[in-house]
């Protein structure tokens, strides 16, 4: 089976990596970029966007549209996204199941809305619009949250896969949080995995985070995107690959504190192999 499926293996899209990336494109099969920073972009940065997706695929990834919500999201906020996509061609793009403002205020972060059917049916309508708009559904990714959302009456993965039913959507797996959540909450990261439709999982994201001090005397794991990739991400990896036969497309995040860029090219290395030993397993 390994050989006849065409998993891929890329990375986010920062000015701080541009010259690491575009020398080392060999190795990378695929680029995010953040789409938030594109929207009001002049025209020779939206230039150099093309260019680069003649060179290689691009996918666009959505920080602010907000749409795991029961408030409708606002039109001109999907028309921007709409905007870039025409102009750019990515070969998809994705979005958060979060909400990122309220009563007319900017939160400032991505927040979990309350697990319950009411945010389903409404995250779906704004999905549904979306799609309309832009003209293809979005991938959404679940998030990590320091905080379990009041007015829940779902779990997370039961409140996840009631969105991808209900939506008929893909799944944007982010394993950091998935690993992070389950630290932070107190629960399985692997059977959490197994609850999830992961034939619907779109593509993945691999991350890092640090402890912060919470409480008196513990700690929680804060999903940054400023450390390297750990070790037990990479083995959920392996459990993802071994337990779907669809083609995975993995996409390395990192915000700041940037190693060298054969340090992050290895850690794309380390997902081909959990992938690879996934696919041997199955």
């Amino acid at each position: 089976m390994a050989a006849e499926v065409k998993d891929r293996f890329g990375i986010g899209w920062r000015p701080d990596l541009a010259a690491g990336i575009l020398a080392h494109l060999d190795r990378i099969d695929i680029v995010e970029i953040i789409a938030d920073d594109y929207y009001n972009a002049a025209a020779p940065k939206l230039s150099a966007l093309r260019s680069l997706a003649l060179q290689v695929p691009l996918t666009l990834h959505g920080i602010g549209l907000g749409l795991a919500s029961t408030v409708r999201c606002e039109p001109k906020r999907i028309e921007q996204m709409a905007r870039l996509h025409e102009r750019i061609h990515p070969e998809s793009w994705s979005e958060h199941f979060a909400f990122v403002r309220g009563g007319g205020l900017e939160i400032g972060h991505l927040a979990a809305p309350p697990r319950n059917q009411s945010t389903v049916e409404a995250t779906a309508e704004n999905l549904s619009r979306a799609a309309e708009t832009v003209g293809v559904k979005p991938m959404m990714e679940n998030i990590a949250t320091l905080i379990d959302p009041p007015g829940s009456d779902l779990n997370e993965a039961a409140w996840l896969s009631e969105l991808l039913r209900t939506s008929g959507g893909k799944l944007l797996l982010d394993l950091h949080n998935v690993h992070a959540n389950s630290i932070n909450f107190g629960f399985d990261a692997v059977a959490f995995l197994d609850q999830l439709p992961l034939d619907q999982v779109g593509a993945i994201h691999l991350a890092g985070g640090k402890w912060i001090p919470a409480g008196d005397s513990g700690r929680c794991l804060l999903d940054d995107h400023l450390h390297d990739v750990p070790d037990r991400v990479y083995a959920l990896l392996q459990h993802v690959a071994a337990r779907t036969e669809n083609p995975l497309t993995l996409i390395l995040e990192r915000d700041g504190n940037y190693p060298p860029m054969l340090d992050l090219l290895a850690q794309l290395d380390l997902a081909r192999e959990a992938v690879r030993q996934g696919r041997l397993t199955a």
